[in-house]
């Protein structure tokens, strides 16, 4: 069989492989793509030579012209250039061996037989010709074509040896099954569970790259679920590991939330590609365990899940060494609100309470809508129909309200500094509670969003704590403050 190598960077790698007599390769993702149809989510192409992998690189990007960077890695033996769409590595072709103690390699030249051995998979481990004697042919001696037809992932040498050597593989076997809907061939699978202790000496960097990769998924469930079925996911993840289960008392059980998180999740994944809403539904209810509670007239509770449960987002965040910036400050919001929504949807749906929940959700209102729709997972349709009825009530809702009074992300008309200058006070208490007063007043109705009644009401708090507004800097007399207020 040949591959079609229809892109220009393939004729001009061939080109130089001929001109500088050295044998060369596209192997793994790019190939297994092709042959798979699918277009390759990270857009790498991984080019092996015999010969020098930097040196190739260096006259590739030469040849193809000049405002080409190539980035060069002297430790690992590869150079690397982005060309259109593509990132671009070049490496000799090698062969490896492994300290147990370590995913470092040490690395010696070897051939395209030797390196196609260290792959990862038998459907990465498939090769195509870039030489005019061999452009295009396939290079597959471990089957992965026919586990491509088979939708299997199953390493090309022992897998005890595999994931010994390199553990971050046991992820990637699951990362893999999850993104191409694959399954892991049963004595694989039985290996990563028999060493899914040594997913320990792998850096938490790596880690969570694969995992973010599996969230991305299209049904990102299959993936969590064989990392439960392996062992992997109380190692890597056991707050999310510990949502496994029900519980019963006096009949009584409570549903599994690691399924339910897991339902949520790809209901999720279904509406949205954004990365930090998947996160979100992930985590929602990541507080239940801590917060699980058992009463006879009740039956269970998870008080204030939500609360706790954002609480705990920067702790996993700083954990799994996920960004601690706006993207964690947008999960934390979500998990803390996720119940706001759905609490309106099974009560009369007041302006205020829209409101309040419009300011502080901001601009990321519909991702909480949306969050909330999927947290509707119930298997009795009558009752499910009934909430996702509400939500459309609340959606309405909330778009009139939008409209009329610009609660989102709104701030309070009256400034802290407008506050200090207009009764010559310090910054303190005071500034806060007029401030607070004017929020709030602007949330439940009672004035509208606007600059003039807030400056009325500042006035009018102002008096009640005691404060005087000035005039030219000097306290106001009664008739002063008269026409202070417009009248």
């Amino acid at each position: 069989m040949t591959i079609c190598l229809e892109d220009k960077i393939f004729e001009v790698i061939s080109e130089v492989l001929e001109s500088e007599n050295v044998e060369g390769y596209v192997v793994g993702g790019y190939v297994r793509d092709f042959l798979l149809g699918r277009k390759n989510p990270e857009q790498d192409i991984d080019i092996v030579v015999t010969g020098d992998g930097i040196d190739i690189a260096r006259k590739t990007a030469k040849k193809l012209g000049k405002g080409i960077k190539v980035a060069v890695y002297k430790n690992f033996g590869t150079a690397m250039f982005r060309y259109g769409d593509y990132n671009i590595e070049f490496v000799r072709a090698r062969k490896e061996s492994y300290r147990r103690d370590s995913r470092k390699p040490f690395v010696e030249s070897g051939t395209i037989e030797d390196d196609q051995k260290r792959r990862d998979f038998t459907i990465n481990a498939l090769a195509a010709g870039l030489n005019r004697s061999t452009w295009g042919m396939l290079v597959d001696p471990f089957g992965g074509q026919e586990d491509l037809k088979k939708r299997l992932i199953r390493t090309p040498l022992d897998p005890d040896r595999t994931f010994d050597d390199d553990p971050l593989r046991m992820m990637r076997a699951i990362r893999f099954a999850t993104q191409l809907d694959f399954k892991i061939e049963e004595k694989t699978f039985e290996s990563i569970k028999k060493n899914r202790e040594r997913i320990k000496i792998v850096s938490t960097e790596r880690i969570t790259t694969e995992l973010n990769k599996i969230i991305s998924s299209p049904k990102p469930s299959k993936g969590f679920m064989l990392l439960d079925m392996s062992g992997l996911l109380e190692i890597i993840f056991p707050e999310l590991a510990n949502l496994k289960g029900v519980e019963k008392k006096e009949g009584r059980g409570h549903k599994d939330n690691f399924l339910h998180t897991l339902k949520v999740l790809d209901n999720v994944s279904s509406k949205s590609d954004n990365l930090w809403l998947r996160w979100a539904a992930l985590l929602h209810d990541i507080a239940k365990p801590v917060t699980k509670k058992y009463s006879e007239k009740t039956g269970w509770t998870f008080h204030n899940h939500e609360f706790i449960g954002a609480k705990m987002v920067p702790v996993i965040f700083r954990k799994l060494k996920l960004p601690l910036n706006e993207n964690m400050k947008y999960v934390r919001k979500l998990v803390d609100l996720h119940l706001r929504p759905i609490v309106l949807s099974q009560d009369i749906v007041t302006d205020s309470a829209v409101r309040r929940l419009l300011y502080e959700a901001g601009d990321d209102i519909d991702d909480l809508m949306l969050l909330c729709e999927a947290d509707i997972t119930s298997k009795n349709e009558e009752k499910k129909s009934r909430h996702l009825a509400n939500f459309r009530l609340v959606r309405k809702k909330l778009v009139e309200i939008e409209e009329k009074d610009a609660i989102r992300n709104f701030q309070p008309p009256v400034s802290g500094d407008e506050i200090i200058a207009t009764f010559g006070i310090k910054p303190g208490k005071e500034v806060g509670i007029i401030k607070n007063y004017i929020k709030d007043a602007i949330l439940d109705g009672i004035i509208p969003n606007e600059y003039s009644a807030a400056r009325e009401l500042m006035i009018k708090k102002g008096r009640e704590l005691g404060l005087k507004p000035l005039v030219s800097g000097r306290a106001a007399q009664p008739d002063q403050e008269l026409r202070e207020d417009g009248r």
